[in-house]
């Protein structure tokens, strides 16, 4: 299954999106990774003062003979925070139960001090972190540890994260909105000519673009106007050729047809040769005459359709009985039965559809009609042998030569009729598709908005 592309406007508001997102997460990683290494050595540095500090009160307290290395360090005014612990003849003395804090200090921090090097280092301690400050004594021959726990520090840069964090989002959710903000601006533009293709697609040449004050968007407007005045001369031009012309053989071909009449009617007094001839003129001039009748309706078609409140179930009905077909062919589903089309426009359509069925795909079968308040949908069935997949896009092109052509018009057939049902949905602004019948034969479906866009 291939994926979903994005639309322009999503791809400009995920671009927005994703560098609000990426300026955020950068700004707030750097915010917090500063802060924090300022607040460590802040806290290191006040943590190496008061030791030190510490260490001296200890160190008089271990100047005499027999000294209390407890009482020493239950002088010390540490607070709530600081945990100091001597080291001397390989024991650790501390004024309150261990609690696991010796465990917690190095031995490489240990080995440094016990040489006469002072050192701080940061280690684990139960669920948080503490800084360990070792200050030797060799004067007295021991050392001195003072462990701060770095608990409240975390706490503050925890909040500081969840802070950065939702900074970040909002960030990045503001980005998101600009973009979308700002795609939906540049691309109004881009809309209005969207409208105005579709309007012109249907067939209605006065849709133009809105000058606009940008001279960049300007020039699109001019140029799209441009183009479509040359685009609507030429087709004016064409279609008053086709209408001439179309005009220009309805003379000639009344006089065939009149002369092609009477030798019918003495087809009984000529030998059979002669009348194989008259009955193979008599077909072609037939066939003539719907050629020239769809030309015309072909000039006309390129017209925007003239949309009015239409009953389409009672003139799908009425259609099917100027057929002869019975009306038990029709089904009729939806809640409406009045919609704004053009009522020429969609009896051809059925009338072509209905025919094509009848005489080239095997009989009609149904002729389903859903209509709604927002649009109809009309499908034809038929028992013929359907119409290959590779051949469905070209079906409704004018004069289509190929399999599916053939199959559906034989010599019979102008090559219009479809041609003529595309363009009428058209100017509808409609879809046209066909379908593999379940149980065999081809499906029409036209699907006709209930009002213009």
């Amino acid at each position: 299954m291939r994926p979903v592309a994005l639309g322009l406007r999503a791809r400009i508001t995920a671009v927005f999106a994703a560098g609000a997102l990426a300026l955020s997460a950068s700004l707030a990683f750097a915010t917090y990774e500063l802060t924090r290494s300022n607040l460590l050595d802040e806290r290191e540095r006040a943590a190496v003062r008061a030791a030190y500090l510490d260490a001296s009160f200890v160190r008089t307290g271990l100047g005499g003979t027999d000294p209390d290395i407890v009482a020493a360090l239950q002088n010390l005014d540490t607070g709530e925070v600081r945990r100091p612990l001597v080291r001397r003849d390989g024991q650790w003395f501390a004024r309150t139960a261990d609690n696991g804090l010796t465990g917690a200090i190095p031995r490489a921090l240990q080995r440094l001090v016990d040489d006469g090097t002072p050192a701080v280092q940061r280690v684990p301690l139960r669920a948080s972190s503490a800084l360990v400050v070792g200050v030797p004594l060799p004067s007295v021959g021991a050392s001195y540890y003072e462990i701060s726990p770095l608990m409240e520090l975390e706490r503050t840069l925890s909040v500081l994260w969840r802070a950065l964090t939702a900074v970040a989002f909002v960030t990045t959710v503001a980005g998101a909105f600009v973009g979308w903000w700002a795609s939906r601006r540049v691309l109004r533009p881009l809309a209005s000519v969207a409208a105005a293709a579709g309007t012109i697609a249907s067939g209605d040449f006065t849709a133009r673009v809105a000058r606009d004050t940008d001279p960049d968007l300007d020039k699109l407007a001019v140029s799209f106007n441009r183009m479509v005045d040359e685009v609507s001369a030429r087709s004016e031009a064409d279609r008053r050729f086709a209408a001439d012309v179309s005009h220009e053989l309805r003379s000639p071909l009344q006089t065939l047809s009149a002369a092609t009449t009477v030798l019918a009617r003495r087809r009984e007094s000529l030998d059979d040769r002669t009348a194989a001839a008259v009955d193979l003129l008599t077909g072609e001039v037939t066939r003539f005459e719907s050629l020239v009748t769809d030309l015309l309706e072909l000039a006309r078609s390129d017209r925007p359709a003239e949309r009015r409140p239409t009953d389409v179930v009672a003139l799908s009905r009425g259609l099917l009985t100027s057929r002869r077909l019975s009306d038990r062919l029709l089904e009729v589903s939806g809640e409406a039965q009045v919609l704004d089309v053009d009522p020429r426009r969609f009896e051809q359509i059925l009338a072509n559809l209905v025919d094509n069925a009848t005489r080239h795909g095997g009989g009609l079968v149904r002729v389903g009609l859903r209509v709604a308040d927002d649009e109809l949908e009309l499908e034809v069935d038929d028992e013929g042998a359907g119409v290959p997949i590779d051949e469905r896009e070209i079906i409704f092109d004018r004069f289509a030569r190929g399999r599916a052509s053939s199959m559906r018009g034989g010599s019979e057939g102008t090559g219009l009729g479809l041609a003529l049902v595309g363009q009428h949905v058209l100017a509808h602004r409609g879809t046209v598709e066909v379908l593999d019948r379940p149980g065999g034969g081809a499906r029409f479906r036209v699907v006709i908005p209930g009002e213009a866009p």
